[in-house]
């Protein structure tokens, strides 16, 4: 790493102050179903329908997309903290048991679990996968999507868990 560690620690409260949402990244490989929490995603494109998420050189789940193909992401409402947090605890059991205490379904295309709890998801074949420093950028063609019931999103900013206040504006005419 390139600075000191007190660059390093200032430069990830930087970064942390830009809230984002809370995702959760799967695949579905030869010994089950493996997962992992993201917070680094984003639509790429809309034609094609690309989106990308980063994932740390030495994430289990890295070798598994490499390996596959292919990923399914959800993005987590505002009520799945615990699902947060369970899907990024790297101590976390592999396989099935590690998605015991959440309900999913295979993707429609990819057969990649989808969590069935969030606001929507996304079953995506892996397009490109870009290093750069210590992550890699997973680019996805999105094959099918959908809206899940959950309608507000979960977040994250300042190294916490945040739900969005509904705020209306009033526009003059």
């Amino acid at each position: 790493m390139t600075g000191t560690d007190s660059d390093a620690r200032l430069f990830r409260r930087v970064a942390g102050r830009f809230a984002t949402g809370v995702t959760v990244v799967t695949t579905q490989a030869d010994d089950g179903p493996f997962g992992m929490t993201a917070n680094s995603f984003t639509t790429v494109s809309l034609d094609p329908r690309l989106v990308l998420v980063c994932v740390g050189e030495r994430a289990r789940i890295r070798e598994h997309l490499v390996t596959t193909g292919a990923f399914a992401l959800t993005v987590l409402g505002a009520a799945q903290q615990a699902t947060a947090r369970r899907f990024a605890d790297p101590a976390r059991p592999p396989g099935a048991a590690g998605f015991a205490d959440d309900a999913w379904a295979p993707g429609p295309a990819t057969g990649n679990p989808v969590l069935l709890d969030g606001t929507g998801w996304f079953d995506c074949a892996v397009r490109d996968i870009h290093p750069a420093g210590d992550h890699s950028i997973v680019v996805g063609e999105v094959q099918a999507f959908s809206l899940l019931p959950a309608e507000q999103p979960l977040l994250f900013s300042g190294g916490r868990f945040l739900t969005a206040a509904a705020h209306t504006l009033e526009v003059s005419a």
